[in-house]
């Protein structure tokens, strides 16, 4: 009895051992791993939130969110423009090596280009530990009149929204998509502005998406269509900003957008009402009791267009351009980090990073070895967990763009910055004195210049329908 007594306690002695050597603090389990939510806005530019210097539109819950985590004050969009911009997102690659560089009718076809049938994405990465995944909101990558390229053939379960780019146009839309297939809002009426506010069915289905997963690690891509042209939002969002004698700002409301009369109290009333349910989101993981292992980044796929021309908002503060350009107002978006208990509350990183280095981020936080070894993204894990040291740094960044004016071309390289719009002269910035690209240095630092014009020679790979030519010539060459 006393040797079988003996084996036993041996038997349980060595069972502890071993559990606690697999539940060390480094090794990663699916009950370690961390939730993932990756809030994402449209057109939003900048400056257009309190943690970056907005002081007209009120934000509180992202204010909230800045004072709990990092905010980082070199991040960049994948694009000036939303298709490649989500693109880069998911798929880790820069302007120079992905398959979709532009929006729809831009392409040397003039057929748009897609992500590849089951090309991978951020998501499958995830998929292969466990995670669940969902995008709800604006997919905008199953262009053209092809059959599925859905989201469930890029690794997500699940989707709700819509699938077109242009039809993200209209709040009021009568017809989103539920995975596969159409899913019908009844008694919405586009033209009209009739219905259910689409950014409203999002958000309550991205509450209930948390609380149905809460048990698993998931990944979820909250891809919002606030604040992006049409501007509109319920009446109720304004209210907040009606007789503060601002400027009236008239908008056309009989075009492709069904624009709201007034501009400027819609605009802020919009973004008001995507941080207000930002903060219900936030509310929702608390009490969940999953806040602690969830990490929430914001951030928005470009520069804004609604404040291009009329400033009243400063939606870039002091950086040059808005979207479709390739200066700071066009790519440099704002990023904050949520993850209590592992980013510092209060923090600011000059790290700079780009939308493609999310894929290999998220990757490094849960343990998982990325399957294309050729992608241009740098986990900036290391960052955000406040192990700086051990940060790696980008050589440069690229980014293309060709639309009516292009081909645009861009390099940051450190605090360099080069633009190039073919056929005119390179310019040369030093964004550590002048964010705002003001004063041309390309005559003055000519050997800077050519190492940056050396560097173009090898950030791209070839693409047949994203030709560095420009659009009167492409077309000249269609006809």
């Amino acid at each position: 009895m006393k040797t079988i007594r003996f084996i036993f306690i041996l038997l349980l002695l060595t069972s502890c051992k071993f559990t606690k050597n697999v539940n060390t603090k480094n090794s990663i389990t699916k009950n370690t791993r961390p939730n993932i939510i990756y809030i994402l806005a449209d057109d939003l530019g900048y400056a257009d939130i309190g943690p970056y210097g907005q002081n007209k539109i009120k934000t509180p819950n992202l204010d909230k969110m800045a004072k709990e985590g990092m905010i980082f004050t070199n991040h960049y969009s994948g694009s000036t423009v939303c298709m490649p911009s989500r693109a880069s997102l998911l798929t880790g690659y820069d302007q120079g090596h992905a398959t979709v560089r532009g929006n729809p009718v831009w392409t040397n076809s003039g057929n748009p280009v897609n992500l590849k049938r089951h090309e991978k994405t951020v998501a499958n990465e995830l998929k292969k530990v466990g995670y669940k995944t969902a995008v709800i909101g604006k997919w905008g990558l199953s262009e053209g009149n092809n059959d599925g390229n859905f989201p469930s053939e890029h690794g997500f379960d699940y989707f709700l929204g819509y699938k077109k780019h242009g039809q993200a146009h209209h709040y009021y839309a009568d017809t989103l998509y539920l995975n596969n297939d159409p899913y019908i809002l009844k008694g919405n009426k586009p033209l009209l502005k009739q219905g259910k506010y689409t950014h409203d069915v999002f958000v309550n289905e991205a509450l209930s998406y948390v609380e149905r997963e809460k048990d698993n690690p998931f990944f979820l891509y909250m891809a919002l269509t606030l604040p992006h042209l049409e501007i509109t939002v319920p009446e109720d969002s304004k209210k907040q900003y009606l007789d503060l004698g601002w400027p009236k700002r008239k908008m056309n409301t009989k075009g492709h957008y069904k624009n709201d009369p007034e501009g400027n109290t819609t605009y802020a009333g919009m973004v008001s009402r995507m941080d207000r349910d930002i903060g219900k989101l936030l509310e929702k993981l608390k009490e969940l009791g999953i806040d602690d292992n969830t990490i929430v980044f914001f951030s928005s796929d470009n520069g804004p267009e609604f404040e291009k021309r009329d400033k009243f908002f400063n939606s870039n503060g002091d950086l040059r351009g808005g979207k479709r350009e390739l200066y700071e107002g066009g790519i440099r978006v704002p990023l904050i980090a949520r993850y209590p208990g592992k980013i510092a509350p209060a923090t600011k990183s000059e790290h700079i990073s780009a939308f493609w280095d999310f894929l290999p981020t998220v990757c490094d936080l849960a343990g998982v070895t990325p399957e294309n070894k050729d992608i241009n993204g740098i986990s900036f894990a290391p960052e955000l967990l406040g192990r700086t040291k051990d940060q790696t740094k980008h050589e440069y960044l690229y980014w293309e763009f060709n639309e009516r004016q292009g081909p645009i071309q861009a390099i940051r390289q450190g605090d360099w910055k080069m633009v190039w719009l073919l056929e005119k002269e390179p310019e040369l910035y030093n964004l550590s004195s002048d964010i705002g690209e003001q004063n041309n240095l390309a005559k003055q630092y000519p050997e800077k210049l050519n190492e940056m014009l050396s560097i173009l020679k090898n950030v791209r790979t070839e693409s047949a329908e994203f030709p560095l030519e420009t659009r009167a010539l492409a077309l000249k060459k269609r006809k």
